[in-house]
């Protein structure tokens, strides 16, 4: 069983949105109602003295703070507006008030004085000659340093906050192949991460004048770093607690509600709770909509050669992620196949919507639409099949993904073989249903990611785990205690792991990437083996038997067919009070220059996915008979866990595939809450779902496993739309695959009537 269900059943489970301390106030903001606008004043008179406000912030509070805005790479968001609006949506003033209903009430009162702009609501209208510019001068900003081929740059031109580019091999072998194929894709999917616990902190600062801050955020230790940036405080003044999450996805990275609870908080003089509510999140984060161009070459028998790839993502109104999102997109639109040429450029587009960031397998949820979809064009323009295709091409066990980089991890044909076998890829389908197929790609663990971790062991035994990952829902907690467990030779619920507390939780980078076991993991076994070691060495002295001849099992030592209980061999020397052996563990994977990334990648995800559909030519709508998922989780530390990590990432994908996307009326967001935004339910699931969990032993971390939970999310989109090619012939090249997207496809492959 998982360690947290109980409490998470039962409802004792302990969320950020669940905090409350004495005194507290509730904090709301007054958005936007402009997609682009200078805001000319704010007159917030009437609001401070409104019933109940004990502080207000504008921009003119925000003059003596160390840096008014925050992000990852660019520092471009403001805690508030500051010149200018960028998106409907867009926080301009703060109050906190004794409670939540009358802040709203107070922000009723403020009048604000816009003066509204041109506004840049897609792709094409940001980069148009002459368009609107979000950002006339530069924010700040840095380039990472990469490796091998790989390059960024800032602001490469108007409305175009980062550029990604890599490349490797020479492109004269375009002109040695026998075919070369374009197509661009549209991944429209600007899905909303639907979290159940909305984006929440609460903040207080104490006597001796430091910041606690309750987050429900996925990176603790850099949203102290960047709290501390824009405070202009020590990060030995700031405190950063993170109880249970409740789910994130990708988007509680990075600052988003601590700024303003933090200066709420300072002005106030009193602890600030700034929850939004669902509505809000949609106005804060989504999913990267995004166009690919693909050009592709080709030899008659179906070997892959030259892959050249354009991708365009939409990043809202500030950088946020973005450029590590392109980063991703532009590293991984190879896919796992052989290549002689790789040449990809990703571009982040700055638009008057939502900020787009974080997206669970971000960057290769887009470009792994477009490169699994031209796979399947390529194989029926060539009449090969599209299995087939795929199987001659795919890379092997242990080869490097480019030159400088590390090797695959898994058995990519035995898992394409599972899933084809599974779908029934070579039975015969009546009318007006197909099968399609298509793989799931990505590095994982992070870049240059590093993590370290602490193993206590009790006077009698117990364990105490220390580390900086967080549990967002995914079973982390469960994996790593499962490895402490296995190593010391205790019941996994011997196993203690207390709340992440930046004072005194080892850093970690962030929950992200699917690293928690693949990098966490390997610092957590480290320090477990280096707290079992000290045991065994401190056993051995004690009972005058070699280390080798020892050990451990619930508290006893083992030599033999004798067990020596723990605590009275401590208490023996160490006295009553008894004593704590403390392991510590860490793991970066080493820079290597070599690597486009600048280290090489610790471990590889892969989603491998089928569906079987039914296409009514009349509606345009599109059943999905079956859908078939495989990931790969190395060895399984967990199975229900690993399984549940796998079959929510493919149901996530499906949603995303058929009909998740927030859809905007020019730079207006047109279903902007959880009526109008549909995300899958249970009727709207896959007639048959089948879910294969595979563990072939080859990962990095602890006991030969890996990371999952984004792997399976990324197949099923292609896997759809291949599937649809298959049933009726018509490609459909845009998502999500609404009933009007496939009619439009079909109506402009056949011709209108």
């Amino acid at each position: 069983m998982r360690v947290d269900a109980a409490a998470k059943v039962t409802g004792t489970a302990r969320y950020t949105v669940d905090v409350e301390l004495p005194g507290m106030l509730h904090a709301k903001v007054l958005r936007s109602p402009h997609a682009h606008a200078l805001v000319r004043s704010i007159d917030v008179t009437a609001a401070a003295t409104a019933p109940g406000v004990r502080a207000v912030l504008t921009r003119d509070d925000l003059a003596d703070v160390a840096s008014p805005s925050y992000g990852y790479f660019i520092k471009d968001q403001p805690i508030l507006a500051l010149d200018r609006v960028r998106y409907i949506g867009d926080p301009v003033v703060a109050i906190a008030a004794d409670t939540e209903r009358q802040a709203v009430e107070a922000l009723e009162l403020v009048e604000v004085d816009y003066e509204p702009l041109s506004t840049v609501a897609t792709i094409d209208e940001a980069l148009a000659d002459g368009a609107a510019e979000l950002f006339p001068d530069a924010p700040l900003g840095i380039v990472p340093s990469y490796g091998q081929g790989a390059s960024g740059e800032l602001r490469p031109r108007a409305n175009v906050c980062f550029r990604f580019a890599f490349e490797t091999g020479s492109s004269s072998v375009f002109d040695d192949c026998d075919h070369v194929f374009t197509d661009t894709f549209e991944f429209g999917t600007r899905a909303q991460h639907v979290h159940l616990e909305p984006f929440v902190s609460v903040a207080q600062w104490t006597p001796d004048d430091r910041l606690e801050v309750w987050s429900s955020c996925q990176n603790p230790f850099p949203v102290r770093k960047e709290l501390g940036r824009v405070l202009g405080v020590n990060e030995s003044g700031i405190r950063l607690q993170v109880p249970f999450i409740g789910g994130g996805f990708g988007a509680k990275n990075g600052c988003k509600t601590e700024p303003i609870a933090a200066l709420l908080a300072r002005a106030a003089g009193a602890p600030v709770r700034y929850c939004l509510t669902n509505d809000e999140n949609f106005l804060t984060q989504r999913q990267h909509n995004a166009r690919i161009s693909i050009t592709t070459g080709v030899m008659d028998d179906g070997t892959l050669v030259a892959r050249r790839a354009e991708v365009l993502l939409d990043s809202g109104a500030y950088a946020d992620a973005s450029p590590l999102v392109a980063e991703k997109a532009g590293y991984r639109v190879a896919g796992p196949y052989r290549w002689k040429h790789i040449d990809a450029v990703c571009d982040a587009v700055l638009t008057n919507t939502t900020p787009a960031g974080p997206f669970r397998g971000f960057g290769g949820t887009q470009v792994g639409f477009a490169g699994e979809s031209q796979l399947d064009m390529i194989a029926r323009r060539l009449e090969l099949d599209p299995l087939e295709l795929r199987l001659r091409n795919l890379l092997d066990l242990g080869e490097p993904y480019v030159p400088g980089e590390s090797g695959m991890d898994s058995d990519l044909r035995a898992g394409l073989k599972l899933v084809a076998d599974a779908i029934g890829w070579d039975e015969p389908l009546p009318p007006g249903r197909g099968r399609g197929i298509a793989m799931g790609f990505k590095d994982s663990g992070g870049v240059n990611k590093p993590a370290q971790a602490r193993v206590k062991v009790s006077t009698g035994g117990d364990v105490f785990l220390h580390c900086g990952t967080v549990e967002i829902g995914q079973g982390v907690s469960t994996a790593l205690r499962t490895v402490v467990a296995r190593i010391l030779g205790v019941p996994v619920g011997r196993v203690h792991w207390p709340q992440t507390d930046t004072d005194h939780t080892p850093f970690d980078q962030g929950t992200n990437a699917s690293s928690g076991i693949s990098v966490m993991g390997q610092a957590v076994e480290r320090a477990a083996l280096a707290a079992r070691s000290k045991v065994i060495e401190f056993a051995a002295g004690a009972l005058g038997i070699p280390s080798h001849e020892l050990d451990l099992d619930d508290g006893f030592v083992v030599a033999g067919d004798e067990r020596h209980p723990l605590a009275p061999l401590v208490m023996r020397t160490y006295g009553g009070t008894g004593y704590e052996f403390t392991g510590e563990g860490f793991f970066k994977a080493e820079e290597d220059h070599r690597a486009p990334l600048e280290t090489q990648c610790v471990s590889w995800e892969y989603g491998w996915g089928a569906a079987e559909v039914e296409v009514d030519e009349e509606t345009g709508a599109v059943t999905v008979h079956r859908l078939v998922v495989s990931g790969d989780a190395g060895t399984a530390l967990h199975d229900d866990v690993c399984r549940g990590q796998d079959e929510g990432a493919a149901i996530m994908g499906f949603g995303g595939a058929m009909f998740e996307t927030m859809r905007y009326d020019g730079a207006e967001l047109a279903n902007g809450d959880l009526v109008a935004y549909r995300p899958a339910r249970a009727n709207d699931l896959p007639g048959e779902f089948v879910s294969i969990l595979q563990q072939q032993g080859h990962g990095p971390g602890p006991f030969g496993s890996k990371g999952l939970g984004e792997g399976t999310l990324l197949p099923v989109a292609p896997a759809i739309a291949n599937a649809i090619d298959d049933a009726i012939g018509v490609r459909v090249t845009t998502t999500p695959f609404t009933p009007e997207t496939v009619l439009t496809a079909i109506d402009d492959d056949r011709g209108s009537p």
